[in-house]
């Protein structure tokens, strides 16, 4: 199978276990995710099947969607209320003072990575020396939040929708934004419901995926017209993108990965990325324009039978 299925995650799945039974119910090796979701965070997690795994580093830039609930009041080593309480303080703010705080941490912001995280320090993941006991110094990170947008408060709970960009941590912000008001906060829940344009409407449940691949098992009908839209084909996936088709005659040239002159085929090739088609209507791969040229930079050469 060649796509994207969007999972809905369940609670208590890490981002692994949700590729490792996948991988079991659908007999594929080649799969993967974009964008880790903590264990007990629910939601959107793209899983990419075949040679949709090439487009794994241009989906997890887009930017992500949460919806969370802040808890003020305690602080915890993970950030969340998964973790060891270490702190616990009196809440003393308005619901003024959080949309204040709140704010302040809109734009441009720097993040120091929780201990209890998936990054690799010098080949170790932070996590596994958190586990220890361990705790090394991270560097900063610059990361964007578009958005914070608080739906409703019943202090010491923030209920908060945030839009923000890759490598954001959502236990990070709320434990920056406790730390701001002076009374402490970990994140309570959380629940993506979109990266990029993947959202929690077109997301399918692990469950749902189990009953298509038995009913393939039984009728012999392939699980890619079972899912129907649950499936997204690598051209659905990169409908965002001008389309350039080349035309016949290039063949060798497009299909070998060369570069491509952009009198070669018709349609839009203006600067940034273009998704590539060849005469057939199926698509070859992203490609950038650099002069008169047209460069591969991900190349997703359809199957041949």
């Amino acid at each position: 199978m060649d796509g994207i299925i969007v999972i809905d995650k369940p609670a208590g799945f890490t981002s692994h276990d949700v590729v490792a039974k996948l991988r079991g119910i659908l007999h594929q090796k080649k799969i993967g995710h974009t964008g880790t979701l903590d264990p007990d965070a629910t939601g959107v997690l793209p899983v990419l099947l075949g040679r949709a795994t090439k487009l794994s580093d241009l989906l997890t830039a887009h930017e992500k969607v949460y919806e969370a609930v802040m808890l003020l009041g305690v602080t915890t080593d993970t950030q969340d209320m998964s973790g060891s309480v270490t702190a616990r303080r009196d809440v003393d703010v308005s619901e003024d003072d959080v949309l204040s705080a709140c704010a302040h941490f809109t734009g441009d912001i720097e993040q120091i990575p929780p201990m209890y995280s998936a990054i690799k320090v010098e080949g170790r993941k932070l996590y596994e020396l958190a586990r220890k006991g361990l705790t090394v110094e991270r560097s900063a990170r610059t990361v964007k939040i578009e958005e914070i947008n608080v739906s409703r408060m019943e202090l010491p709970r923030v209920h908060m929708r945030v839009r923000c960009s890759k490598g954001t941590y959502i236990r990070t912000l709320c434990h920056d934004i406790g730390e701001y008001l002076g009374c402490g906060a970990a994140m309570e829940s959380l629940r993506r419901t979109a990266s990029g344009d993947l959202t929690e409407e077109v997301a399918v449940t692990l469950e749902l995926v189990q009953e298509a691949a038995e009913r393939a098992a039984q009728s012999g009908i392939s699980v890619e017209k079972i899912l129907g839209a649950g499936l997204i084909t690598p051209e659905r996936a990169l409908a965002g993108l001008p389309r350039f088709t080349v035309g016949r005659g290039y063949d060798k040239a497009l299909y070998n990965g060369n570069a491509l002159m952009t009198e070669w085929g018709s349609g839009e090739c203006g600067p940034g990325q273009v998704a590539v088609f060849d005469a057939d209507g199926r698509v070859v791969g992203v490609y950038e324009r650099r002069g008169g040229k047209l460069c591969p930079v991900i190349m997703l050469l359809p199957r041949t039978e």
